[in-house]
Parts: structure tokens; C-alpha cells; sequence
């Protein structure tokens, strides 16, 4: 079973929309707002990758 939410983008750098859909999916497995988001960047500081634990303490 996985331990977290994770999220990449399509074409390396993430959009807006994607970045909205991995929001919603975490919000729809229940992962409370104040629950902290990993994140991956790219050299030129845009997001590649984000990921979020299903429980605290997992998977960070």
C-alpha cells in the first residue's frame, strides 16, 4: 500500500493544473491542510516533482 501522494509533471516542469489536481486527489484521501509537502525542483527552480505522506510521519 503506498505511503504517500505523488504527483510529476507531463513534460518534467509541473503546471498549475497539475500541481491543482494533486491538491485535489490529497484533499479527496483525506490528508489534512496543514500536512506538509515534499518537493522536487529543477535547476531552475520550477516544480518537478511533489509528494505528501497519507499519515504523519510516513513516507518523509
Amino acid at each position: 500500500m503506498p505511503t504517500v501522494i505523488r504527483a510529476t509533471g507531463e513534460a518534467k516542469d509541473m503546471t498549475l493544473d497539475e500541481i491543482a489536481a494533486f491538491v485535489e486527489d490529497a484533499r479527496k484521501a483525506g490528508i489534512p491542510g496543514d500536512r506538509n509537502v515534499r518537493a522536487e525542483l529543477s535547476y531552475s527552480g520550477k516544480f518537478k516533482q511533489v509528494e505528501v505522506a497519507l499519515r504523519e510521519g510516513c513516507g518523509e
